[in-house]
């Protein structure tokens, strides 16, 4: 991608800093011109006591006197605007940038999103968010007032002495090529640091995820040490961004000071020669408005390195975010009449490593499949496909006799909903739980909790009760029970079951599967592990998928029959 296509991309996540927010950035601007007078004014009275200590002095001790506190005033009115719009300012601006890329993300499709890594995200909305604010807002203010002052403070030596002006800019291009050469440089640091922290961020999220997996196998040891060697890699990383900030800063510090001492020593032998008009006023005064010049001289490193940086991180994010799959195709009704139909359907995840093979199934509408073999036999990849979650198969898979690939996503998921084994439970009420924070009757969701079997729970603990983070004050039959009643209120004619209850005990496991294969009217496809013949004998057909492939299709009673591998995979499970 090339350098405009780049800026295209990362221009709308500028905007949004400024976003109905520049009157708060033009009041801090006029609190930077206030203070830059201010300061200009008090180098001016430092100049004017100078001169009166050592009598070249053109203004009396009282003019000198006033205007210091008229200087002093303006400060104290910089600060009170300051005070009232810099937060604010800043503020606004992270909370607009995280709210935009946070509803961009939203905007991702199923296909798109289930490729990436979760952890980019995370870390974009924390760590890099938090470095964009320092490193770019805040240094942004800072530089504008600077810049204000250091323009105030040029004119002033202009006035003062051009011959001794021009010799400061040419001392001043010293510290201007530190900046450029140690910029990119730490721009590049930066980047690095933010993938070692995207990396940690995922290795925690997958450490947390399985952490009864981890003290079951008494894991400690070598998951720690993974932890560590991540941890490591963050710290090496910081490590070096900081060394080449600190090469910046010592890098501009003592550029600036070869400017500061080299203008003031060309100044005191201009006024003890008496040449050039400049008097000891004038060669202090120089040192002192060089501080307003060196100012931006010195930050500018900071800020060109912070800006390079932030905009490396949201061009990263922004590239993510753009890499999305349109919601095109043709708009469908939520309904589904003649069925679902599977045609010599293949997949592969890796080119050459198929994961399905010729699977053929006809799934009518109303009826109940259940979908059952071993791990990585491909079930849970027939029902991602059967949910658009890639367009990269080949075959056939028809909703009503359309092909999927040209089905709209967004009118796909009117039709199907998915219950899997992972239920997300929102830290809310039971009731926004199963509404998904929408607007629904009191009849449908009294439906829906009927359906689902959480009468029980709501009447025990109420439909306000509060779920606990990611449902950690319900059990695994109640949150099951939870997505199961989200599933039935969106009122989507298909439903797909996904190893629902594979954490489950054997009977909530079949209290859950009873709850789903009573609904009358859906069509049910159901992936489980669990092979109980009461459940099994109630779906019409159940496909027994080995390596990729359907070795058998029929009733509970004909599989049997036969004695092939369903057969097998049933006695096995009940040996067990």
């Amino acid at each position: 991608m090339d350098k405009n296509e780049l800026k295209a991309l990362r221009r709308p996540f500028i905007k949004e800093l400024f976003r109905n927010n520049r009157f708060n950035l033009v009041m801090t601007v006029i609190a930077a011109l206030l203070a830059s007078v201010s300061s200009l004014v008090i180098s001016w009275t430092i100049k004017g006591i100078s001169d009166l200590i050592s009598g070249d002095a053109d203004v009396g001790f009282r003019t000198l006197l006033l205007v210091f506190a008229a200087g002093l005033a303006l400060m104290l009115l910089a600060w009170a605007l300051d005070r009232t719009f810099l937060s604010a300012f800043r503020a606004k601006a992270m909370k607009q940038y995280r709210a935009y890329v946070f509803d961009r993300l939203m905007e991702k499709g199923i296909q798109a999103f289930s490729g990436e890594n979760s952890a980019l995200y995370l870390s974009a909305l924390s760590n890099d968010a938090n470095t964009i604010e320092q490193d770019y807002v805040r240094m942004l203010q800072n530089t504008i007032q600077v810049g204000i002052t250091f323009v105030g403070a040029l004119g002033l030596m202009l006035w003062y002495s051009p011959l001794l002006t021009l010799i400061a800019i040419g001392f001043s291009l010293l510290p201007v090529l530190v900046s450029v050469v140690l910029g990119n440089r730490a721009a590049v640091a930066e980047k690095d640091v933010s993938d070692k922290k995207e990396r940690y961020t995922g290795m925690l999220k997958d450490v947390l995820s399985g952490f009864a997996v981890i003290k079951s196998f008494k894991a400690e040891k070598s998951i720690s040490g993974i932890h560590d060697k991540s941890n490591d890699s963050v710290a090496d990383a910081a490590k070096t961004r900081e060394k080449i900030k600190l090469h910046v800063s010592y890098a501009s510090g003592i550029a600036g000071g070869l400017l500061q001492f080299g203008v003031f020593f060309v100044a005191a032998a201009f006024a003890l020669s008496g040449k050039g008009g400049i008097t000891a006023g004038t060669a202090i005064v120089f040192v002192q408005l060089l501080n307003y010049v060196l100012a931006p001289i010195q930050i500018f490193p900071t800020y060109y390195a912070g800006k390079k940086s932030a905009y490396g991180l949201i061009d990263k994010l922004a590239q993510a975010l753009d890499r999305n799959i349109p919601d095109e195709g043709e708009h469908i009704e939520p309904r589904l009449t003649d069925g679902i139909s599977v045609k010599d359907l293949e997949f592969a995840y890796e080119e050459g490593k198929p994961v399905l093979r010729d699977v053929d199934m006809d799934l009518r509408a109303g009826g109940c499949y259940a979908l059952v073999g071993g791990s990585g036999s491909g079930k849970s990849t027939i029902l991602n496909l059967l949910m658009a979650s890639s367009r990269g198969y080949g075959g056939e898979i028809l909703y009503d006799g359309k092909e999927l690939k040209s089905i709209s996503p967004s009118s796909l998921y009117d039709l199907v909903s998915i219950i899997q084994q992972n239920v997300f439970v929102f830290n809310s009420t039971i009731r926004d739980n199963i509404t998904m924070f929408s607007d629904f009757s009191e009849e449908e969701i009294e439906r829906a909790v009927r359906l689902s079997g959480l009468k029980k729970l709501i009447d025990e603990k109420g439909a306000d009760y509060l779920c606990g983070e990611n449902g950690s004050g319900l059990s695994g039959g109640e949150r099951q029970r939870i997505s199961i009643a989200r599933a039935l209120l969106r009122k989507t004619p298909v439903l797909f079951v996904d190893e629902a209850t594979a954490s489950l005990d054997a009977e909530t496991s079949f209290e859950v599967l009873d709850a789903i294969l009573k609904l009358d009217g859906y069509t049910r496809v159901i992936i489980t592990h669990d092979l109980e013949e009461n459940v099994l004998r109630r779906c019409a057909d159940v496909f027994a998928l080995k390596n990729g492939a359907v070795t058998e299709r029929g009733s509970f009673d004909e599989l049997m029959e036969r004695k092939g591998y369903f057969y097998s995979l049933f006695t096995v499970s009940q040996g067990a």
